[in-house]
């Protein structure tokens, strides 16, 4: 899986200390609820959606991250958030 650090994100996130440790997406099915404002979460978000995508790109990071924030907010679940991510994205690319 690839790697992504908060210097390679457009924006900067809160982190959630509290909650660091907790697992995190790791792939489908996951209905655990998103926190797209905790930098522990958006991280491996980022980099599930880049390799569904099959990207190294800055660019289509930052485009991700633009979907991201700009989702409406009923979509909540990491599954959700993910299919959201990665549809929206290949959208624009393909």
């Amino acid at each position: 899986m690839l790697t992504i650090k908060a210097s390679d994100l457009k924006f900067k996130y809160p982190r959630d200390t509290a909650r660091r440790n907790e697992p995190k997406f790791s792939g489908l099915p996951d209905p655990a609820t998103f926190n797209r404002n905790d930098l522990y979460e958006v991280l491996p978000m980022m980099a599930a959606a880049m390799d569904e995508l099959g990207s190294v790109d800055g660019e289509v990071l930052h485009l991700l991250e633009d979907i991201l924030n700009t989702m409406p907010g009923f979509i909540v679940s990491r599954e959700e958030v993910f299919n959201y991510l990665t549809g929206c994205a290949r959208e624009v690319l393909y």
